[in-house]
């Protein structure tokens, strides 16, 4: 039976290594791939240096970030928006200096033309008088009178129009997330406090293979779980101890305290192998498509 056979007749029977495989020969579609471990950084990472963070701080979308290495993030906007507003300023200074040069200029050449044409009158009438009646024996050449210190063309290069400089636009003072693309605010920023599993180790934190905990349940912390930061404290928490303990009584069960759903941030990152975290874990490689 051929393959075109096959999809027309036992389309439930095509595995799905065979469509994989007639994609990749075909050479056409878009070809989805789950995205692996490898691709996919730690819970306890930074988001912008992909390193873990010596000193963790949450956003209030939930993104983490090394809290030097966000804080520079900012620092850095806001010394470039001081450096485009500069920038701006002196630009539209020059503007407004060069439209007044061009009023100024006009209304001069404005009263030259006036003084420039009764003279003209003023000597007219008198050749008139003195000549007596006379045909007019104005040109109509572009070469003559005023005209002659004219280019004739306006294709040659320095008659042709000109782009000027680029014009720049206000900039904006607004600092946005590098991931969610949301506000972002240094006074909004988090602390975020893991809960080793070993105060007492002595490998470093990297050379651990699972070294931090729930605050509350001590349950492991590996990168498939769904996690959660409690704004109050800081603390990391899975997100079954958020469904099965926090959400009854909505109270901080290490101090007691009243919670809200504002107060529980679920911690944004990528998961491994097919356990899902938050993210799209699918990679999509778009390829050329026949259509009818």
């Amino acid at each position: 039976m051929t393959r075109h056979a096959r999809n027309s007749t036992a389309g439930s029977v095509y595995t799905y290594h065979e469509k994989k495989k007639d994609a990749q020969t075909s050479g056409f579609g878009t070809e989805r791939q789950r995205l692996a471990k490898e691709s996919l950084k730690s819970f306890d990472c930074c988001n912008l240096t992909l390193q873990p963070c010596a000193n963790p701080v949450i956003t209030k979308d939930g993104y983490l970030f090394d809290k030097e290495a966000i804080l520079q993030y900012i620092i850095t906007k806001k010394v470039e928006y001081n450096r485009k507003l500069k920038e701006y300023e002196k630009q539209k200074q020059t503007d407004e200096e060069e439209l007044a040069a061009i009023a100024a200029a006009e209304n001069k050449k404005k009263l030259e033309d006036f003084v420039k044409t009764e003279k003209n009158i003023k000597i007219g009438s008198k050749i008139s008088q003195l000549a007596g009646p006379s045909t007019s024996t104005s040109s109509l050449s572009n070469m003559t009178g005023d005209k002659k210190n004219n280019l004739p063309s306006f294709w040659v290069p320095s008659q042709t129009p000109d782009s000027g400089k680029a014009k720049l636009q206000k900039p904006e003072s607004t600092i946005y997330c590098p991931v969610s693309g949301k506000v972002l605010k240094a006074k909004d920023l988090i602390d975020v406090k893991f809960t080793l599993a070993d105060p007492n180790a002595k490998k470093s934190l990297v050379a651990q293979q699972n070294p931090y905990v729930c605050a509350v349940t001590k349950d492991v912390l590996t990168n498939s779980m769904p996690l959660a930061v409690l704004k109050p404290t800081g603390d990391v928490v899975t997100m079954d101890c958020v469904e099965k303990v926090i959400k009854k009584d909505m109270i901080h069960p290490l101090t007691s305290q009243k919670l809200s759903e504002k107060d529980i941030i679920m911690l944004q990152r990528g998961g491994t192998g097919f356990a899902s975290a938050n993210n799209e874990l699918e990679a999509k490689k778009a390829k050329p498509a026949l259509q009818c």
